[in-house]
Formats: structure tokens, C-alpha cells, sequence
């Protein structure tokens, strides 16, 4: 089941070869209903979530919305989508979490940024080439502060990506045949270690999205790893009932699989919350 990740600059064209590769292919697109699906979970308005990744909420907005949370919902949405497979998902750092799976296929569309400016000025059908520019230095910048800090990389690096398209020089009809082609070929080519893999990384996210989810181990700090389906949970809880928590929590996820507690108490079970001395 082909699993594509694409990440585009504004006003690249990225939609339309997307759109052209899921025809070819038969693919789901996915884009903004990730952010539907993040909103839902944090139960915030979509439209928030999308100012936050935009670089355009207040200060207010973004203390209701924390974007290390986002990042905890939107990981699990995009692994949950490429485990069932036949999708493109488009934008939401799905290239940077999927990048270490060897059948996704990890696809950046991008052009000079003065034919940016020209498209986007032709799309708004505006004459007001510093508005046009205004929203493409701003979308640039929420798109390098995210990666820079979810995933110390920097945004642009060629060796992030498996096919990087300029539309300026390449059609696209041609930038379409070339991700068809690599998504086919034997490189990206699912097998059952590479599915493995992913399964892994799935199980992860989802431990990590529930401990955020209940209210009850929301503020507990720990590491969740998985490999081969074993659950490994290491860190520093503040006593036995947060580690029971927590494997209550994480447990039911891991099914039959087994679950290697690591965890560690605070000497004399401190509180997580520093309290006022009295007078």
C-alpha cells in the first residue's frame, strides 16, 4: 500500500501535483483534516489550530493550545493514516515523522520565491505585491520555527527529502510521473520489516497521544519507545500511584505485547508541584 509524504512552500503548486499523484495512483489526499482531527482531540476550534501552525494566533491562542500537544495529536494522526495505507499526506511535518520508514516516499515541492509572490498574487487576484509577499515570509517562518523546534533540522535541507521538485523549471505533468515513479519503484517497496517498522512508530505515537489525553497522566514527562511491538517506558514519575497511572493508561494499547516498566520515583515520593512555604 503505497504511503506518500509531501511538504510544498506556499504557492509551489504542491496542490496540483498532489492531486495528479493521487489520481495516478488511487491515493487518498489528506491535508487540513488532520488538523480537523487535532482539533477534535484537544476540543479547540479548527480554525485555531490552523492560525497556530500558520504563525498567525495571538499569544492568548497559542497558551490555549500548547503546540507541544498539537504535535502529540498530530504524530499519532499521521502515523494512524499511513498504517492503512493508500494515502499522500500533505504538510503537517508528515515527511520528517515518516522519513525513517523505508517504503514512504518523502516528496518536497518548492519554487523561487518571486514566482511565489506572482502566483499567490494571481490566486488572490490582488495587485498588492507586499501583501502576497507578507504571507509567504510569514507561512516560511512558521514552517522553519517548527521543524528547527519539533525536529532540530532546518527547513529547506535536500537531504531531508527522497525527491525535491522545483515547478518553476519542472511541469507538472513531469513532477506527477516522477513521484509515480519513485513510489513504484523496488526502493519504496512495502516489506514485512518496513511494516514493522511503522507499526512500531504507530503504537508510539498512540502511547503518547493517551498519556496526554487523560487528565490523569496529562502532566507526567516520560519516554515511550516500541520495538518489535515491546513497550519500553522510561523516565521519573513522582511516586507509585503516577506509575501505576501510567501503565493503566498505557497498558490496553499494547495488547498482548510485552511492557518493560522502567520508570523511576522521586526519592520519598516529592510532589510534582513545589509548594508555598507558610508563614
Amino acid at each position: 500500500m503505497a504511503v506518500i509524504a509531501m511538504t510544498q512552500e506556499m504557492a509551489s503548486l504542491g496542490k496540483d501535483v498532489a492531486l495528479g499523484v493521487c489520481d495516478a495512483l488511487g491515493l487518498q489526499q489528506v491535508r487540513h483534516e488532520v488538523g480537523d482531527v487535532v482539533a477534535g482531540r484537544m476540543q479547540v476550534k479548527k480554525s485555531l489550530i490552523r492560525r497556530i501552525r500558520e504563525g498567525k494566533a495571538s499569544a492568548i491562542e497559542r497558551w490555549s493550545a500548547d503546540d507541544k500537544t498539537i504535535s502529540i495529536f498530530t504524530a499519532e494522526e499521521v502515523f494512524e493514516l499511513a498504517v492503512k495505507g493508500n494515502v499522500l499526506i500533505r504538510g503537517w511535518g508528515a515527511t520528517l515523522l515518516l522519513r525513517a520508514v523505508p517504503h514512504v516516499a518523502c516528496i518536497r515541492v518548492c519554487a523561487p520565491q518571486e514566482l511565489r509572490v506572482k502566483r499567490l498574487m494571481e490566486r488572490l487576484e490582488t495587485d498588492d505585491e507586499d501583501l502576497a509577499r507578507r504571507e509567504i515570509e510569514v507561512d516560511d517562518a512558521a514552517r522553519a520555527s517548527r521543524m528547527g523546534e519539533y525536529f532540530n533540522v532546518a527547513w529547506g535541507d535536500p537531504t531531508l527529502y527522497d525527491l525535491t521538485i522545483n515547478t518553476e523549471r519542472v511541469p507538472i505533468a513531469t513532477a506527477v510521473e516522477q513521484v509515480v515513479a519513485l513510489a513504484g519503484s523496488a526502493a519504496f517497496r512495502e516489506t514485512p520489516e518496513s511494516r514493522r517498522q511503522l507499526a512500531d512508530l504507530a503504537l508510539q505515537a498512540r502511547a503518547r497521544a493517551a498519556l496526554k489525553a487523560d487528565p490523569r497522566t496529562a502532566g507526567i514527562d516520560i519516554s515511550v519507545e516500541v520495538r518489535a511491538g515491546a513497550v519500553a517506558l522510561r523516565g521519573i514519575v513522582v511516586d507509585e500511584r503516577e506509575k501505576a497511572l501510567v501503565n493503566d493508561v498505557v497498558g490496553p494499547l499494547a495488547g498482548g505485547g510485552k511492557m518493560d516498566d522502567q520508570l523511576r520515583t522521586m526519592a520519598g515520593g516529592l510532589s510534582r508541584f513545589p509548594t508555598q512555604p507558610r508563614n
